[in-house]
């Protein structure tokens, strides 16, 4: 475990660059214990959420809802539109732009997609993208490129992009990622490391990267954030979430 100090809270200064907490989360389709969910969303103060495996059938917008509510937040985009990639905000953010991407669809295989949106915090713009890619190697490589794709043609300076990557950092389409994006638990260790907790031995397989020019101030597992205790952790969902605080300049 990386330092335990409390990462920055959020702030826009004077001259309009602003720092943002930022939260990826693979909730399982909200099927475990959603109000302990809600509290450790909530307990982390995130001014952004990327949630995986967010609802996608019977009333999956209300269900989204009430967890964006309890959370302290609102839906931004994605959910079933995405396939399963969702974005929450906080009323701090100002929304310029939202687009739910689906991905191509390999028949037999589970629908993917992109949640994507354009915000800003104070001067701050900022290129948002969660997604989930495929338990098939092939395929989550090629999805991998697409990401990068994806967060080149956003029209922003600097983007946030992350989810669950089926891969570790070892992995070919980890690899990938951070060969052109900033991995954000190497640049700045804070927290737990790994985020799968599931197998022997536990992994690292959410992630959270950014463009050139944002300063990563911490990214892990929020252990130690006040409010986030291991039974709400475990009774959540069967992820980890990766915490992340980030220094956005303003833009020119």
């Amino acid at each position: 475990m990386a330092t335990t100090e409390l990462l920055p809270g959020s702030r826009t200064d004077a001259d309009g660059s602003a720092v943002v907490r930022v939260l990826s989360y693979n909730i399982r389709s909200m099927k475990d214990d959603t109000a302990a969910l809600a509290r450790v969303i909530g307990a982390c103060a995130p001014d952004l959420v990327l949630l995986q495996e967010a609802p996608r059938f019977f009333r999956w917008r209300k269900k989204l809802a009430r967890l964006a509510s309890d959370s302290g937040l609102v839906i931004l985009s994605g959910g079933a539109t995405a396939a399963g990639p969702a974005l929450l905000c906080s009323l701090r953010a100002t929304v310029e732009r939202t687009e739910d991407v689906l991905l191509p669809l390999t028949p037999g295989r589970h629908r993917r997609g992109f949640a994507t949106a354009v915000v800003r915090f104070g001067g701050a713009r900022l290129g948002v993208l969660s997604c989930h890619l495929s338990l098939e190697k092939g395929e989550r490589y090629e999805q991998g490129g697409m990401l990068l794709d994806r967060v080149a043609g956003m029209g922003v300076d600097h983007a946030v992009a992350g989810g669950d990557l089926n891969d570790d950092p070892a992995g070919r389409t980890f690899r990938r990622l951070a060969g052109t994006l900033t991995d954000c638990r190497t640049a700045a260790p804070w927290g737990g490391e790994h985020t799968w907790t599931h197998s022997d031995p536990p992994k690292r397989i959410d992630a959270l990267f950014v463009t050139e020019g944002v300063e990563v101030l911490g990214c892990g597992v929020p252990y130690d954030q006040p409010g986030v205790t291991e039974t709400d952790l475990r009774a959540a969902t069967d992820h980890l979430p990766l915490l992340a605080a980030l220094a956005v300049p303003a833009a020119v």
